[in-house]
C-alpha cells in the first residue's frame, strides 16, 4: 500500500468516520485512497471556511475529531476564521494538509508556503511527515493528540510524495489522556470560599454546561446562595425544560459590568474570567469588579464533572435541591417580525432534543432570552467572535446527529462568509432549517460605531456598515444551490413556515425580513 492508504487505515483504526474536504492536486492521493474505503465518508465543502466550521460542529456534538483535508498554506489559510473559532471551542480536530514534495520546495512554486507557520497559529500539535511510513505513524499521533483532556486541533501536514511511496505499516490507535483532576485541596478551599459568607457568583463555562454538571451547579447554587452564570459564548450549552437555566454574562461590557459589580467572589468552573470582547474607551478590559476575589474550582480543560460532584459532596449539596426550568409556550407572536417574535416561534416550536446553531448577532440575546423555556436543546454559539460560523457550524452538528433537528439562527452579514454551506447542506440532506435575519446591515457595527464615541457618522461612514444596496435576495442564493426557501415578512408568516420547515425533512431557508431599531439595541450603553 502507498502512504495515503497506509494513513487512512490508521485512521479508521483511531476512529475517524467523516472527512470534510476541499482537496487540491497535492491531496490526489488521499482522495483516491478515501474513495477506496467504505469506513470513511467523505464530504464535500466548497470553501475552506466551510469544511474547518464543519468539523468544529461535528466535534461540538460528536464529542470526537472529524479530519479535514485542506490545500496547502492558502488552503489551511482560507479555514483560519473557523479554526480560530474551534481552538477557543477546545475542540477534538484533526487537520491533513497536503505541501509539494521535499524536492519541490526550493523551486518556489507558485503555491509553496510555510505550511508550518500558518498552522501553528491554531494547533496546539503540528507535525510533517519525514516518509510514507512516518505519514502513517503521524495519523495516529494527531488523532491522539487531539482527543487527549478535552480536546484541541492537531494538524500533519502531508507532503505529496509521501502519499504515493509505499508504506510497510499502518498503526493502531493510541492511548488518550483524560482530562486532569482538579486537587482535593483546591475543592475544599472553593468550598470554604462558598460559605464565609460573602455574596459570590458561580460562572461557568465548557463541559460545565451540560446537562448532568448543570444539575450539580444548580444544587451548589442552592445550598449556598451563589447564583449560576454561563460564559457569553459557550460551545455547547444544554438548556431548555426540564434543565437549568442559568444567567449568561451579558456581550456589553457596560451592562456585564453592572450585572457582576455586586458581586465580592467568583468561582470559576470550566470558565476563564469575563472580559470585554474588545477594548473600549473609559471602559475596563475584565468585567468583574477589581477588589474582587477570583477563584477557579476547575480550568477549562480539566475534569469539571469530577470537581463539581466533589464540591457538591464537600457542602451535602445532594439531589432534590437542583431547580429545573418549567416548559414555557408561548402564544403565536402577530405583527411586525421582530427578534421577539421569533424567539416566541422558536419556543414554541422547537422540537424536543434540538440543536440550535446561533449566529444571530443582534438577535441573539433576544432569542436566548425568549427560548429559556423552549423544548430541552443544544445551543452552539460562535465562541471565538470570527464571523462566517453559524451555517457551517449547524452542517457539521447535523451530520454528527443526522436524527436531530438543527435549527441555524444567521445574521445575514456574517452569512455571506460562508453561503456556500448550503451547497453541502443540499448535497448531503442535512435536517438543517436555517433562520436568516435579514436587516440589510452590518447592525453590530452601528452598535460598536457608536460605543466607540468617535461622533455622529456621515453617510460615507455609514455606508460601510450597509449591506442593503443592493439588498441580498436570500431565498434565490438558497435556491441557487438547492435549498428550499422562503420569506417571511411578519410575525405570523414566520410562525407558519418555520412550523412547517420543522416537521419537513431535509435543508431550508427561511428568510426573515425582521424589523430592528438599533438604537434600542444600544439603550444602556451610551
Amino acid at each position: 500500500m502507498n502512504g495515503a492508504e497506509a494513513l487512512l487505515k490508521t485512521l479508521v483504526d483511531a476512529g475517524i468516520e467523516i472527512c470534510f474536504a476541499n482537496p487540491g492536486t497535492s491531496e490526489m492521493h488521499l482522495v483516491s485512497a478515501i474513495g477506496k474505503t467504505d469506513s470513511v465518508r467523505p464530504i464535500l465543502c466548497l470553501f475552506e471556511g466551510v469544511v474547518t466550521g464543519a468539523a468544529d460542529g461535528y466535534a461540538r456534538m460528536a464529542g470526537r475529531p472529524a479530519v479535514t483535508l485542506l490545500h496547502l498554506g492558502p488552503g489551511l489559510a482560507n479555514g483560519m476564521a473557523n479554526l480560530h473559532n474551534a481552538k477557543k471551542a477546545r475542540v477534538a480536530l484533526v487537520n491533513i494538509v497536503g505541501d509539494h514534495a521535499p524536492y519541490h520546495l526550493p523551486h518556489d512554486a507558485p503555491l509553496t508556503s510555510d505550511v508550518t507557520a500558518h498552522a501553528t497559529i491554531n494547533s496546539a500539535w503540528v507535525e510533517t511527515s519525514t516518509s510514507a511510513d512516518d505519514l502513517a505513524r503521524l495519523g495516529a499521533v494527531a488523532v491522539q493528540q487531539s482527543r487527549n483532556g478535552t480536546g484541541t486541533i492537531a494538524t500533519l501536514i502531508a507532503p505529496a510524495n509521501h502519499a504515493w511511496e509505499e508504506a510497510q505499516n499502518s498503526y493502531p490507535a493510541l492511548p488518550i489522556e483524560p482530562p486532569p483532576e482538579v486537587a482535593a485541596q483546591t475543592i475544599e478551599e472553593v468550598g470554604a470560599l462558598l460559605t464565609n459568607g460573602k455574596k459570590t457568583a458561580i460562572v461557568l463555562g465548557g463541559h460545565a454546561l451540560r446537562d448532568d454538571e448543570l444539575v450539580l451547579a444548580s444544587r451548589i447554587s442552592a445550598k449556598t446562595g451563589a447564583p449560576l452564570f454561563c460564559e457569553t459564548f459557550p460551545t455547547r450549552h444544554q438548556r431548555g425544560a426540564g434543565r437549568v437555566s442559568i444567567t449568561r454574562v451579558p456581550y456589553f461590557a457596560e451592562l456585564a459590568i453592572q450585572v457582576l459589580g455586586e458581586y465580592e467572589q467568583f468561582v470559576l468552573i470550566g470558565a476563564a474570567t469575563p472580559v470585554a470582547f474588545f477594548a473600549y474607551p473609559d471602559t475596563p478590559s475584565v468585567l468583574v469588579p477589581s477588589d474582587a476575589t477570583v477563584t477557579s474550582l476547575a480550568s477549562p480543560v480539566q475534569n469539571t464533572s469530577a470537581a463539581l460532584a466533589s464540591l457538591a459532596d464537600r457542602l451535602a449539596a445532594g439531589p432534590g435541591l437542583e431547580t429545573l426550568q418549567q416548559r414555557i409556550v408561548p402564544e403565536p407572536p402577530a405583527g411586525p417580525l421582530t427578534a421577539v417574535a421569533i424567539g416566541d416561534t422558536l419556543a414554541a416550536l422547537l422540537p424536543d432534543n434540538a440543536i440550535l446553531s446561533d449566529e444571530g448577532i443582534t438577535c441573539s440575546a433576544e432569542v436566548f432570552a425568549r427560548t429559556v423555556g423552549a423544548a430541552p436543546h443544544d445551543a452552539l454559539t460562535i465562541t471565538g467572535g470570527a464571523i462566517g460560523q453559524g451555517l457551517p457550524v449547524s452542517f457539521g452538528a447535523a451530520i454528527a446527529c443526522p436524527d436531530r433537528k438543527v435549527v441555524a439562527l444567521q445574521a445575514d452579514g456574517s452569512g455571506l462568509y460562508t453561503l456556500q454551506s448550503l451547497w453541502s447542506m443540499a448535497r448531503e440532506n442535512a435536517d438543517v432549517v436555517v433562520v436568516l435575519l435579514n436587516n440589510d446591515s452590518y447592525a453590530i457595527l452601528n452598535i460598536e460605531l457608536a460605543r466607540l464615541k468617535t461622533g455622529t457618522p456621515n453617510e460615507k461612514t455609514l455606508s460601510m456598515l450597509d449591506i442593503g444596496h443592493p439588498s441580498l435576495d436570500w431565498q434565490h442564493i438558497a435556491r441557487g444551490m438547492n435549498v428550499n426557501a422562503s420569506r417571511a415578512t411578519t410575525a405570523e408568516e414566520f410562525h407558519q413556515q418555520f412550523g412547517a420547515a420543522i416537521n419537513t425533512r431535509g435543508p431550508h431557508l427561511i428568510e426573515a425580513m425582521i424589523e430592528q431599531d438599533i438604537a434600542s439595541l444600544f439603550k444602556g450603553n451610551d
